[in-house]
């Protein structure tokens, strides 16, 4: 009964591995990559297979050797007498059962890990053949020796450790037992030897995988992290790997001991003895060492490590890619001449004053339509908008169903009807109405464009980042679309993306994996045309397609000249063994080598999933294409549309400037004194209403003319700052338009000169009377006052600060822009506008809260600039305010006091400008 119970329980779990299988065969198919998914598990099973074979043929023939050679001890069959009774024992029989279970239990566990780890010896097989380019400098390793062939041999060998102990195991067991039976056979009275025969044999084998497991201890001293660097010292390089070598020896040494003694008539002090020329060695080398580091190094450090500290500051460059990064001299001049806002107009009109954060919660309030639709996010890119390139922030809207109401949460509204968000807005990223609301270029729904160049024409979402709900489409249920007026407008999908449902048993076996066997067999909806969308968030997609991969946390929206959506993902090879290199954690893991080699690109309408190699010099995606040669293309591949939009990815970016923080400094002595530490800037951050804290700066996007380039370019920067000071010291770019795709170039300051970080120009604001005035009374009237994040943009020569300031009422979440602070380095300026801003910080006027109820355009910068002032528009603002004085009526008489007192303030600083304009 129990075994049949057993054998169900085995049938279960594989027909469901099996369906699963199947599911994901169909899926991969789905998506022109049926090969992949057959390689990958081959060479899962491949893995397991031979792990589990030669597990159990090891285990389970060492026993049966054992037991032939015991065989005259075991009594199996024979009768031996206890108190005057005879008694039978089975004593073979009983160990073959059990010995053949434990066997085969401990070979599939060794089989299921050892398949967990089939990368490893995939990219063992697959690897490059060349070594890489790289040598190590204390053993002579290629670098493919370390990032493929180390660590499979590391994981054979803790294998074959893992098996040379249990071999010992069962040999000490057959000694036990058979000098029990020999116990019980009546022999009490005699000097009874023990067979040590086998356990010698066992004990020789331990021996020799442990001399093996010291060997390759040795390269881990290349990535040791020590208190000044990482990577062999000199202790490590003049006693400790000599040493661990010699005691490599030794411990064949021992073996050999041990084996002779198997031979010979056994004796134990000779098991116990083969040891010991290991053990003395290994004391020898640790007490040497330990000489050697306090009374040979620690007096002269520096002169002993300069070497070594080289080799790290050398390595940890190359991993990194630090090497190819350019560096050049920074004026940060803090002139208003030095800005040159006259040459440096795409800089100034392009100055990012929406906020993600702040632009998310408006576009939440004016944007979303229904409840069931969310921003997740908004992304940052730029698009030629009229001629001229500008940079633009893009938010898609999908659909939650989390925020569906809960009557309408059922099978039929989920998974046919619910199945997709409806398109994106667009807002340049200084563009403000009058009310301090975005000026968006693309919204609504249907989508509206005020920009001919730009129009979607495919704006429904199936894949995105909140679409965690498998669905099937076409079906004869039409899908929700979008709202429109009193009814909704519907859709079925006419894409070929998914999995065909096909005839009633491809059927029975979706709804058997997808858990749907109460809904899916019985839906009239449901047909054999209908399909079947699953992992639909982009991130879980692309990381099931290429699991060897490690993906940027942001996907980003582009827009194609065809009007389709696309998510654009950066992917990146890693590893921990790239030698002498400092390891800087990633997701949660260590890592020292690190390369943004692979673009992916998802259609957002069909899921259709590309993967572009970027980076043909990188030996992990040379291995990666190996195996898996069609699930990558070459960067040249990528159509030229969605190629205008990749980007220099945050990820990289963030580590780079961790890493260069430090390795900046080529000089071993410079590096050992720490004489010049970079961290990265930090900046005040919101926390809960009128809260601050400090928070280290994120990356940021910025569409400018580079010092000393003469085109524009979309680059990402990043400032530092000394260790534990304020001021800033240099900063990073890195590019992402043309030739210069995938550079960084590093600006230094004069380090004879003080220039302000972040939290010294917040502190600035702060301390300015006016300034300081109107926030603390913005945060006394049912509202609160909140900074955006300070940039910190190159101009001409100089250095320019820009900080948007948004007043929100505390009873409503959407934010809208009151201030605007512009400062140079001995400058600060501030208006209602940027517009006012400009004109006070380069046209000389006094800075001041009012005289203004919006933002201008951003073309209005270069009239800012040169104190010419454009075309008003008198009606526009009058007509604004009758509107909010009959909003404010009407939401007055409906008892709506804080939305009305939002719309009385709007009415006030209308009227503040008409007045100022009359003037």
């Amino acid at each position: 009964m129990f075994l049949a119970f057993i054998l169900f329980l085995i049938l279960l779990f594989s027909s469901r591995t099996a369906l699963s299988y199947y599911l994901e065969l169909l899926w991969f198919g789905s998506l022109g990559y049926e090969d992949v998914f057959r390689r990958s598990l081959a060479l899962q099973w491949e893995v397991f297979a031979l792990a589990f074979a030669a597990t159990f043929l090891i285990l389970y023939g060492w026993f049966l050797a054992l037991r032939r050679a015991y065989a005259a001890d075991l009594l199996s069959g024979s009768v031996i007498f206890i108190g005057g009774h005879p008694v039978k024992l089975p004593v073979e029989r009983i160990l073959r059962l059990i010995v053949l279970g434990v066997s085969l239990l401990i070979a599939a566990t060794t089989g299921a890990g050892m398949m967990a780890e089939w990368p490893t010896f995939a990219f063992y097989l697959f690897a490059p053949r060349t070594g890489g380019g790289v040598a190590d400098p204390i053993f002579g390793r290629p670098l493919n020796f370390y990032l493929f062939t180390l660590p499979a041999w590391q994981l054979v060998a803790g294998w074959l450790l893992t098996l040379a102990v249990i071999c010992c195991g069962i040999a000490f067991f057959f000694v036990l037992i058979t000098g029990s039976t020999r116990i019980f056979a009546g022999r009490r009275g005699s000097s009874i030897p023990l067979p040590w025969r086998g356990f010698s044999i066992a004990f020789a084998f331990f021996l020799l995988m442990l001399a093996m497991r010291v060997y390759l201890s040795r390269f881990d001293a290349l990535y040791e992290e020590h208190t000044v660097f990482t990577g062999v010292n000199y202790t490590d390089a003049h006693v400790t790997l000599t040493g661990l070598l010699v005691v490599s020896l030794a411990l064949v040494f021992g073996a050999a001991i041990v084996l002779v003694n198997a031979v010979s008539a056994p004796k134990v002090r000779w098991l116990v003895g083969s040891l010991a020329p290991a053990v003395i060695c290994y004391i020898a080398v640790q007490l040497i060492g330990w000489y050697v580091g306090n009374f040979i190094v620690k007096p002269n450090e520096l002169v002993r490590e300069r070497p070594y500290i080289a080799h790290n500051i050398d390595m940890t460059r190359r991993a990194y890619g630090l090497d190819s990064v350019t560096q050049k001299e920074f004026p940060a001049e803090t002139t208003v001449e030095a800005a040159d806002a006259a040459n440096n107009q795409a800089t100034l009109q392009n100055i990012r004053l929406w906020d993600w954060h702040a632009l998310q919660d408006t576009l939440r309030q004016i944007q979303e339509i229904r409840t069931y639709y969310d921003f997740p996010d908004i992304d940052i890119d730029r698009y030629e908008i009229d001629g001229t390139m500008r940079q633009v922030m893009l938010a898609p809207r999908e659909l939650n169903v989390e925020k569906l109401p809960e009557s309408s949460r059922n099978w039929i509204n989920e998974k046919l009807i619910y199945t997709h968000g409806y398109g994106i807005t667009m807002n340049p990223v200084n563009g403000f109405t009058s009310e301090g609301l975005p000026t968006l270029m693309l919204s609504n729904m249907p989508v509206q464009s005020t920009v001919k160049s730009i129009n979607v024409t495919r704006p429904e979402i199936y894949f995105g980042e909140l679409t965690n709900t498998d669905v099937y489409v076409k079906t004869r249920q039409q899908e929700f679309n979008y709202p429109q007026g009193e009814t909704n407008n519907l859709t079925s999908y006419e894409g070929k993306g998914g999995i065909p449902i096909g005839g009633f048993l491809r059927r029975l076996l979706i709804a058997f994996t997808e858990d749907d066997l109460a809904k899916l067999p019985f839906s009239d909806d449901v047909n054999s045309g209908s399909r079947l969308l699953m992992r639909r968030n982009v991130r879980e997609r692309v990381a099931a397609l290429a699991p060897l991969l490690t993906f940027d946390n942001d996907a980003y929206i582009v827009i194609g000249d065809d009007g389709r959506l696309y998510w654009m993902m950066d992917a990146f090879t890693s590893s921990d063994t790239y030698p002498y290199s400092s390891h800087y954690p990633l997701n949660g893991n260590p890592v020292n080598y690190l390369r943004n080699s692979v673009k992916a690109v998802i259609d957002a309408y069909d899921g259709t999933t590309t993967f572009y190699v970027f980076d043909r010099e990188d030996p992990i995606i040379a291995a990666y294409r190996g195996i898996f040669p069609s699930l990558f293309k070459d960067a040249s591949a990528m159509p030229a549309d969605l190629r205008r939009h990749v980007r220099y990815p945050e990820m990289l970016l963030k580590m780079q400037a961790a890493a260069y923080g430090l390795y900046h400094m080529t000089d071993p002595e410079v590096f050992y004194n720490r004489e010049d530490l970079w961290t990265v800037a930090s900046e005040v951050g919101m926390g809960s209403p009128g809260e601050q804290k400090a928070l280290v700066m994120e990356p940021n996007f910025v569409l400018m003319k580079l010092p000393g380039e003469s085109a524009v370019e979309f680059v990402e920067i990043l400032p530092f700052t000394p260790a534990n000071r304020n001021n800033l010291i240099g900063w990073i770019a890195g590019r992402s338009d043309g030739a210069h795709y995938g550079t960084s170039v590093v600006y230094d300051f004069p380090k004879t000169k003080l220039v302000d970080g972040p939290l010294q120009i917040e502190a600035r604001i702060d301390q300015n009377a006016q300034l300081s005035g109107q926030l603390t009374l913005w945060n006394q009237q049912g509202s609160h006052a909140r900074r955006g994040t300070l940039l910190v943009i190159p101009c001409g020569r100089a250095l320019l600060y820009a900080e948007p300031i948004y007043l929100q009422a505390e009873r409503s979440p959407m934010p809208e822009l009151r201030l605007v602070v512009l400062a140079l380095q001995d400058r600060l300026a501030y208006g209602p506008t940027f517009e006012a801003a400009m004109r006070s910080l380069f046209g000389g006027e006094v800075s001041s809260l009012n005289g203004g109820t919006g933002a201008a355009p951003a073309e209005t910068a270069g009239a800012a600039a040169t104190g010419t002032k454009p075309v008003e528009d008198l009606n526009g603002l009058i007509s604004g305010a009758a509107r909010d004085l009959a909003d404010y009526q009407q939401l007055t008489s409906e008892g709506k006091l804080g939305e009305a007192g939002q719309k009385l303030e709007q009415l006030k600083r209308k009227l503040e400008e008409l007045n100022a304009r009359k003037k």
